[in-house]
């Protein structure tokens, strides 16, 4: 039977067989009912609502998308109804506390809804996304009563979040925002400002948005040191948890966009008749710093778009590539009586699905590891443990969102390539596909921001001790495959490029703090390509160890299956690996062409 969306058995492998998610029941009670039984029930009715639900209507969010009149916001008729289900389900906030609404499942579990969910429609998903995000924040800086009032009507779906951070001239430089709170004495301030690019910012999925908003009190610093988060209902609450009065949030418009259509990007004037009022959502001028809790987990989620994406590309590609015949084998070329075959049966084509194939597995494995980490950073036996993975978090962010999105991109292209022209008609899958993935490149941090956290920020993190520790687990999976003749080969490359980044790191992150400082930064972008293919490396090969052990006492049905894990290391082995060594060689040399070309050198 075809499969869509996501590779099911790929889940299980990496859920079960290396991550073992059904052991984290023994660390945590709270997670004591997840035994192996109870997730594969889990994760097999999230696949049955992703394909039974939100890929039916995905269609109509492209077609039929959102429309703006009069300040509303009218998403297509099938959203309101799947919606509902889906809140229904308890589906929005599968990882949080059952007191609030959620389910309270393992990280590692929902990484596999989070592939289903979204593979079959993110731009549905972007609504639910957008909610558990500002969920996050109220549970970790609101108030009691701020909570009692808000978290569970949000984690259930009554009501959704946003994320208000963008304004015309404040998008990447935060810290130039002016929008401005004003105190009234009592508690609550007056906000006054202009938001753009708000996913999810107007709709009529739920009766009330809870809008998170970085501004100014008046007096404050200037800079990201003096902005705060308030908190600012579209419909006031009453003390008896009932809605009130409009709150002055008025849509002014909505972005006709490339892709994503099916959610509504909106601009949003707080405060127009100086009637917006929001209460403070944590301390004074410590905004920023509690945004980027939502802004780490934002950046996660997008990497699990552009994920998704991939995984849906690269299935729809193969049962293309199964089914288009066209064109004689290659052996038989010369022979005019020889049948016209599958396009899977011409060596570029299955290039290509080797590409999808090793790059969809390798983010996979990663994004799931990283959702692990979460689970182990808050229930690992010890603080030194829960602080390792915790490191990995740090680390790895900027890749699982910035590298994995730039590679999810190049998938869907190459899904688009083996559709041949038939990719490039709305009527077939890849069209969306490719124009839905290119936004996740770009928000939550463009992936350019993402380099520079991973060059500026994460090499230096603990004097280097999450760097090492991650450098550590790489040789630890090295020296496993090495011991395993099948994957020698390939694992004494993988360990030269892992060598090598050593060195490029050490390199990178001294000309980053002395006099080529611009020189290194040009470069962090090249830096956070070199470093994700490693990290892929490693993934692949940790699958490859996994599959080789299991091929030992593997069923005869499953034996293709843990050939091709290793035969996806080998591909990216022998055609990816090469070419870092030569982005490593590039680094080392740390062009400054791009800093030091003058102005008037570019035409205009």
């Amino acid at each position: 039977m075809t499969q869509v969306v996501s590779d099911q058995r790929d889940i299980e492998f990496i859920v079960h067989e290396i991550l073992q998610a059904q052991t984290l029941s023994k660390l945590n009670d709270n997670y004591a009912d997840f035994n192996k039984k109870t997730i594969d029930m889990v994760i097999k009715e999230a696949k049955n609502m992703a394909i039974k639900e939100l890929l039916p209507i995905n269609k109509d969010g492209d077609e039929i998308g959102c429309t703006f009149k009069n300040g509303k916001v009218t998403t297509p008729p099938s959203f309101k109804r799947v919606f509902d289900l889906f809140t229904e389900g308890e589906w929005l906030a599968p990882t949080e506390d059952p007191q609030w609404g959620g389910q309270g499942m393992p990280f590692t579990v929902a990484a596999a809804i989070a592939e289903y969910f979204n593979g079959a429609n993110y731009p549905f998903m972007m609504y639910c996304s957008a909610t558990r995000g500002a969920g996050h924040l109220l549970e970790h800086f609101g108030t009691q009563e701020q909570k009692n009032t808000y978290l569970k009507n949000m984690y259930t779906g009554k009501w959704t979040g946003t994320m208000l951070i963008t304004e015309p001239g404040a998008g990447s430089d935060v810290g130039a925002l002016t929008t401005k709170a004003i105190s009234n004495g009592d508690g609550t301030y007056n906000i006054v400002g202009e938001k753009i690019f708000i996913s999810g910012g107007e709709h009529d999925l739920a009766e009330n948005i809870i809008h998170p908003v970085l501004a100014r009190i008046e007096g404050a610093p200037a800079g990201t040191k003096g902005i705060s988060l308030f908190l600012v209902p579209k419909y006031r609450v009453k003390k008896d948890g009932s809605l009130g009065e409009f709150n002055d949030v008025i849509c002014t418009g909505i972005e006709h966009k490339m892709g994503i259509h099916g959610n509504a990007t909106c601009a949003l004037s707080l405060g127009s008749k100086d009637n917006c009022v929001g209460t403070l959502l944590g301390e004074e001028n410590k905004g920023m710093k509690a945004m980027f809790l939502m802004i780490n987990l934002a950046r996660l989620i997008v990497g699990v778009q552009g994920f998704a994406c991939a995984g849906a590309a690269y299935m729809y590609a193969l049962d293309y590539a199964k089914n288009r015949i066209q064109g004689r084998d290659l052996m038989e070329i010369r022979n005019p009586d020889a049948p016209a075959v599958p396009i899977f049966r011409h060596p570029d084509v299955r290039r290509q699905l080797m590409v999808m194939k090793s790059n969809v597995e390798a983010m996979r494995t990663l994004i799931y590891y990283v959702h692990y980490c979460t689970d182990m950073s808050q229930y690992a036996a010890t603080d030194e443990e829960k602080a390792k993975y915790q490191g990995f978090i740090e680390v790895l962010t900027p890749i699982a969102k910035g590298y994995v999105t730039d590679r999810a991109f190049e998938v869907c292209s190459q899904g688009m390539q083996v559709y041949g022209g038939y990719g490039f008609i709305e009527e077939y899958p890849m069209a969306k596909l490719l124009r839905d993935v290119r936004i996740t490149m770009i928000y939550e941090g463009t992936n350019g921001i993402q380099a520079m956290d991973l060059l500026g920020r994460k090499l230096g993190l603990n004097k280097g001790k999450p760097v090492m520790d991650l450098f550590g687990e790489m040789q630890t999976t090295i020296a496993l495959a090495k011991d395993i003749p099948v994957l020698e080969n390939p694992a004494t490359k993988v360990e030269e490029v892992v060598n090598k980044l050593g060195e490029v790191a050490i390199h990178m992150g001294t000309t980053a703090m002395g006099p080529k400082v611009l020189a290194a930064f040009a470069n962090a972008h090249p830096f956070l390509d070199a470093v994700g293919d490693t990290v892929f490396a490693w993934m692949l090969l940790w699958r490859a160890v996994t599959a080789a052990q299991k091929l030992e006492t593997a069923k005869k049905k499953d034996v293709p299956f843990y050939q091709g894990v290793i035969k996806s290391l080998e591909f990216y082995a022998q055609t990816v690996l090469p070419i870092t060594l030569g982005r490593f060689a590039a680094l080392l040399d740390t062009s400054a062409v791009a800093v030091e070309i003058e102005d008037n050198m570019f035409p205009g």
